[in-house]
């Protein structure tokens, strides 16, 4: 696998104008480093969209789905920092899904990353996963140019905590259910199509996919990993 643990947050947001030099400031400087430094935290990466909504995507990777809602990172969400008040409430448009890596096919990172998030119809769910996991997404981290395919299952009563540092945002927070990500070195282009052939919209809605299935493609704009000086 390609992702580097069992457990992910997925955090999709787009930030208020005023707010948006001061998001860059903490979220590199201050948040990002912080999250890593939590135990069980093993890496997270900021992504910026070529195409899609909202305009950033967050992805935290966990040693596993324990993590997300263990005391340490609790503890960290009900104890937001003075600059943490200040900047999460620009943001805007939130979708955050704490999740269980459910398949994860590749052998390394792209910076390019493309997300798929929706619902699945109730019964449907094993339908959904045995043709993400054993057959679309194998297939495509097979491709030239992809470096990862990843299938990604909400715990929708975890997601649902409300935390000191989600009451400061006041907005209301979706939760999607299912969350595939296909990680690539190529061009945007060539990307693009590739994964939006590979999993068209009309397939995953063939087997149980439900509501709105949000599409976009985005680029890596940092990445933290824990290290020596991952608290901050």
């Amino acid at each position: 696998m390609s992702l580097a643990g069992e457990g992910v947050i997925a955090i999709w947001n787009d930030i208020a104008a005023e707010g948006r030099a001061q998001f860059y400031a903490w979220h590199g400087r201050e948040h990002m480093p912080e999250r890593a430094g939590i135990a069980g935290f093993l890496r997270g990466r900021r992504y910026v969209a070529i195409h899609g909504e909202p305009e950033y995507f967050t992805l935290y990777e966990t040693i596993g789905p324990e993590v997300l809602s263990g005391t340490d990172y609790l503890n960290r969400l009900n104890n937001p920092t003075p600059w943490t008040r200040d900047s999460v409430r620009h943001f805007k448009n939130v979708s955050r899904s704490l999740c269980r890596v459910a398949a994860s096919h590749g052998f390394g990172q792209g910076g390019l990353i493309a997300t798929w998030r929706y619902d699945v119809s109730d019964g449907r769910e094993e339908e959904q996963r045995k043709l993400l996991a054993h057959d679309i997404l194998p297939r495509l981290a097979d491709e030239a140019g992809v470096a990862g395919a990843h299938l990604c299952i909400a715990d929708r009563a975890a997601s649902g905590i409300v935390t000191e540092e989600k009451k400061v945002r006041k907005d209301t927070t979706a939760v999607p259910g299912w969350v595939v990500m296909a990680e690539g070195w190529d061009d945007p282009e060539p990307f693009d199509r590739l994964c939006r052939q590979a999993i068209s919209i009309e397939r995953l809605a063939a087997a149980g996919a439900a509501g709105p299935i949000a599409f976009g493609l985005y680029r890596l704009q940092y990445s933290r990993s824990k290290t020596a000086r991952a608290a901050g």
